[in-house]
């Protein structure tokens, strides 16, 4: 009886190790070092793409697609502008927010452009797949 327990016991931690191990993230960053990767998620997960910009040469990362709206929603888009102000031109960055809606895969796809007819189109671009768990 007593090594029955034991063995109920050594399984039921062994099971949790592996749970454990195996969890999903619910908070994922990425940057352009990303691009054409896989990431995972968890339902309910928040996802940010944090790109370099510059906002004054007239560039802006634009969202070209999202491959299933059902299972990944963009909820934000903000610019920050450089934390060295001193410096004319310098880059700042734009953090993308994403929520994971339920499971599966979808896709981003997004353009560095300038966005003005006649104005360049994709002179960067940045493709994510996201698996959402």
């Amino acid at each position: 009886m007593k090594s029955k327990l034991v063995l109920i016991c050594a399984t039921v931690a062994i099971s949790l190790c592996l749970v454990a191990c195996s969890s999903v993230p619910s908070q994922v960053s990425v940057d352009a070092s990303y691009s054409g990767q896989q990431v995972e998620i968890a339902v309910g997960g928040s996802l940010t793409v944090t790109l370099e910009s510059n906002a004054s040469t007239g560039f802006q990362w634009v969202l070209v697609n999202i491959g299933d709206e059902t299972v990944l929603k963009k909820t934000s888009n903000t610019y920050e502008a450089p934390e060295d102000t001193s410096m004319v031109g310098a880059p700042g960055k734009e953090i993308w927010t994403f929520k994971a809606l339920k499971k599966g895969t979808s896709t981003i796809a997004m353009e560095y452009s300038q966005p003005w007819e006649n104005g360049t189109k994709a002179a960067e671009t940045f493709d994510l797949t996201v698996v959402v768990k």
